[in-house]
């Protein structure tokens, strides 16, 4: 019989490519991660630095090898470099998100990519497995990193529902009476800040935290005028707040256009014009609003009904009454290019690009030729050193009482030693004579400009918005630091006695009455960037005539606002030491005990979109010189933290005088300034491929400065700050304990990340909130295109509402015709800030 042949048994196939392609891929991602974090994390290591990353390299090059030699062992180690690494994270920024994810994005994904199939097959000892099996089981290493990843992510659902960021709390009820608002009726808004106090508060109670949520678009207005016409500079922005007078809106536009609308319907009244000159040396374009005087005598709607019949008006291009010549360049003149009258019993002056303050009848539009002697201007170039149109003029609304309009404005920023002074000036509001000037560099002297004479060149100036207390007979400036910002060598005593200070002086005189410092000898642009804004506190049973002055650096400030004398505690601080050549640094610091300044920036802090650009940051880091707030500028690079875009801006605070507390937005991004050695007074130093056409100017060259100066946000390898979030906060103050009561996280990255995710990460805002009597906030500055109404009393968010483009302005609210409160905001963008461009002006109501 013969033999059977043996079965046959079939040879196993070899490994589909996918096992080995796979596997490859694996091989080259580790290697490649292996030698940026060992080449990194070295020079890292040398510099200071955290060993995480050398030893993160070395492991990760050993899990490679054991993957090109197919070894089981390459899953334990690897399991064994993420459960390390979740550990090391953990203990750097606990259960905050962000920072979990930054440190271990790429290595869980990697390690899904280990889990696979074709993977486990490869690393299978069984070859009867090989690449026959569908896997190798859970069993040894493969379960073990399995475990790993699971534990990796449970954390991290942990940490989604965990807030370290957060402070919680409630802000106390009313703690007095109301007062009247400085004359302004309670459904109206008569200046930035609603009355000269500059709360930003509407003494409004129809929208509540239980009603908010039904708010709805009442009118939608667009303005037709946008950011990127020819000479507009990068920081083109519309950051207005209107004023609400009778039934009007009154609002200005980025191009200086002068725009009255129905503040019920929102339907346009009127429009003006100032035609101003092109060819402007211009850093800035903007006009944050405009300031309304209402006349002596005569009600609020009686300055803005209809002109009576017979008040004809001075036809466009007719001849005024004959003015003196000004000195100063040729300005148009608005009571001849426009159409003009003489009988104003009310006035709105806007502040215009080319350096004047023109006077507006809020009924028509018209210009009052009875202002500026029959021009229906002030030349604000009246006196002025360094002329170039442009490189002066009031960005901000001025400040208009019964008797004087009080002028200040902006000076160029780092271009030059040789720029206009920052002189502060007093009007007659009625015919726009000259009462009086306070230039910063001469603080003291009250003496009038002699024939041929000018204002001091490059003297600290207001940018900002200034407060007034008629009662007191004060006028609140906050002023800036003169140029350079970076190098202070030059500055007299008289400009470093005010620089960066708030400043009282005397309403009628003009003279100063006290200076409170909130940046000695300032090298960092902490000029003082915010609205001063007045409020009586009750402190240890008496009422205290304060001011609540935020700064750039995180300090509130509350001063008594007759003598500038601290209400709460103020310490001085010693502060880094060593600035460049030729300068000093002061040895201490002011510093308040309401403050939000941030914790010193160290490793842990830094972050990015994955731990590689990550570890760029921690060696940018160690290579800037930084030894906490006030660091001094170097040649060798400094980090500024806070940076120049402050804790607080122009947007300021809102207070509610009722409660005594504030409603804040405290901003955290950090910013790298260089000082760049100059050969001469002419090269450009900076600028690079970013040359300024026609005629803007040359940005932080400091023509006749020793130093011309770079700066730049602190960012990582991939553009994304190199800090970790949040960046941004809403926060609760109680003004009379000076306790910070409530903090949380605001806004998302919807409009700053590629894909428009709404990830709650906590973004800067540019533009002031409003407090409503009902005890709703609201805030539309965010980075993120959303009007947000807030619970005062817990900070929580309430409702929010789509814009059109970016809200860096502060809104407002106001009564209607028909009864009902509007909240109204401008949705225009910033240039500087890359937020969406619009012309949106936008008003809000609960149904009728």
């Amino acid at each position: 019989m013969p033999t059977a042949a043996p079965p046959h048994v079939p040879s196993p196939p070899p490994p589909p490519l996918t096992q080995h392609g796979l596997t490859l891929l694996l091989v080259v991602l580790l290697a490649v991660a292996a030698l940026v974090l060992f080449a990194g994390g070295g020079w890292l290591l040398m510099l200071g630095g955290t060993p995480y990353y050398v030893l993160s390299g070395a492991a990760l090059g050993f899990v490679a090898l054991l993957l090109v030699q197919a070894q089981p062992m390459a899953l334990w180690v690897y399991a064994g470099f993420v459960l390390a690494t979740l550990l090391w994270s953990l203990w750097e920024v606990g259960l905050a998100w962000w920072g979990l994810a930054a440190r271990g994005d790429v290595f869980f994904v990697l390690g899904l990519l280990m889990l696979l199939p074709a993977v486990a097959r490869r690393l299978s000892h069984d070859p009867q497995v090989r690449g026959t099996a569908p896997s190798m089981g859970w069993r040894g290493g493969r379960g073990a990193l399995a475990g790993v990843l699971v534990l990796y992510l449970g954390v991290a659902v942990a940490s989604w529902v965990v807030d370290p960021f957060t402070t919680r709390g409630s802000l106390p009820g009313p703690r007095g009476s109301l007062a009247q608002g400085n004359g302004v009726p309670a459904g109206e808004w008569h200046a930035y800040g609603r009355t000269g106090h500059g709360q930003r508060y509407a003494p409004l109670a129809q929208i509540t935290p239980e009603n908010v949520g039904q708010l709805e678009e009442a009118w939608h207005f667009r303005t037709g005028d946008l950011r990127g016409q020819p000479g507009d500079p990068q920081e083109t922005t519309f950051e207005v707040t209107p004023l609400k007078v009778g039934d009007h809106l009154f609002l200005c536009t980025p191009h200086q256009q002068v725009i009255a609308l129905d503040a019920t319907t929102g339907e346009e009244l009127w429009r003006f014009d100032p035609k101003i000159r092109s060819g402007l040396a211009l850093q800035h374009l903007t006009c944050r609003g405009l300031s309304y005087w209402s006349g002596q005598g005569g009600s609020a709607a009686e300055s803005v009904a209809p002109a009576t019949p017979g008040e004809a008006p001075v036809a466009a291009g007719g001849k005024p009454p004959a003015a003196p010549a000004l000195s100063g360049p040729e300005l148009p003149v608005a009571a001849q290019d426009s159409p003009a009258t003489d009988n104003c019993p009310a006035m709105l002056y806007m502040p215009t690009a080319d350096g004047r303050v023109i006077a507006l009848d809020p009924r028509s539009g018209e210009v009052c030729s009875s202002f500026g002697e029959g021009t229906g201007q002030i030349n604000l170039w009246r006196g002025m050193p360094n002329v170039k149109l442009g490189g002066y003029y009031s960005t901000s609304p001025v400040v208009a009482t019964q008797r004087v309009l009080v002028v200040g404005g902006t000076v160029l920023d780092n271009v030059s030693v040789n720029e206009p002074s920052g002189v502060v000036r007093g009007y007659d509001v009625r015919t726009g004579a000259l009462l009086w000037a306070w230039d910063p560099a001469r603080p003291d002297d009250q003496t009038p400009l002699q024939p041929g004479q000018t204002y001091s060149a490059s003297s600290p100036n207001v940018w900002s918005i200034m407060s007034v207390d008629e009662a007191l007979g004060l006028v609140y400036l906050p002023l800036g630091n003169p140029p350079p910002d970076q190098w202070g060598g030059k500055r007299s005593p008289q400009v470093e006695r005010v620089g960066s200070s708030v400043v009282a002086l005397e309403l009628a005189t003009g003279r100063l009455r006290w200076v409170f410092q909130t940046v000695h000898h300032d090298l960092w642009d902490y000029d003082v960037p915010s609205q001063p804004t007045l409020v009586d506190l009750n402190i240890q049973g008496a009422s205290v005539p304060a001011l609540v002055q935020p700064t750039k650096q995180g300090e509130l400030f509350v001063l008594d606002r007759r003598t500038g004398k601290p209400v709460h505690p103020v310490r001085e601080v010693p502060v880094p030491q060593g600035a460049a050549e030729g300068d000093r640094t002061a040895p201490t610091q002011p510093v308040s005990s309401i403050s939000f300044e941030p914790e010193p920036l160290h490793g842990a802090a830094m972050w990015g979109a994955t731990p590689f650009d990550q570890l760029g940051c921690r060696i940018a880091l160690k290579r800037l010189r930084y030894e906490g707030r006030y660091t001094p500028p170097s040649t060798e690079g400094s980090l500024v933290y806070p940076g120049n875009f402050g804790v607080f801006n122009w947007g300021g605070i809102a207070v509610d005088p009722v409660r005594q507390v504030a409603f804040t937005t405290p901003a955290y991004l950090a910013f790298t300034s260089q000082l760049v050695p100059r050969p001469d007074d002419t090269a450009l130093m900076v600028q690079g491929d970013n040359q300024p056409k026609d005629d803007l100017p040359a940005l932080n060259e400091n023509f006749g400065a020793p130093f011309a100066v770079k700066m730049g946000a602190f960012t990582s390898p991939l553009g994304l700050p190199c800090q970790a979030p949040p960046w941004g906060y809403v926060a609760g103050v109680d003004l009379v304990s000076g306790e910070v009561v409530w903090q949380h996280r605001n806004a998302t990255v919807r409009d700053l990340a590629p894909v428009p995710l709404p990830f709650k990460m906590g973004v800067p805002s540019l533009g002031g909130p409003l407090i409503t009597q009902g005890g709703v906030a609201f805030l539309s500055g965010t980075l993120d295109d959303y009007l947000r109404a807030y619970d005062l009393s817990t900070g929580e968010t309430l409702w929010q509402s789509r814009l059109p483009a970016g809200g860096q302005a502060t809104p407002m609210s106001y009564l209607g015709r028909d009864g009902r409160q509007y909240v109204v905001v401008a949705a225009g963008g910033h240039g500087s800030l890359g937020t969406k461009a619009g012309d949106s002006v936008i008003a809000y109501a609960l149904p009728r």
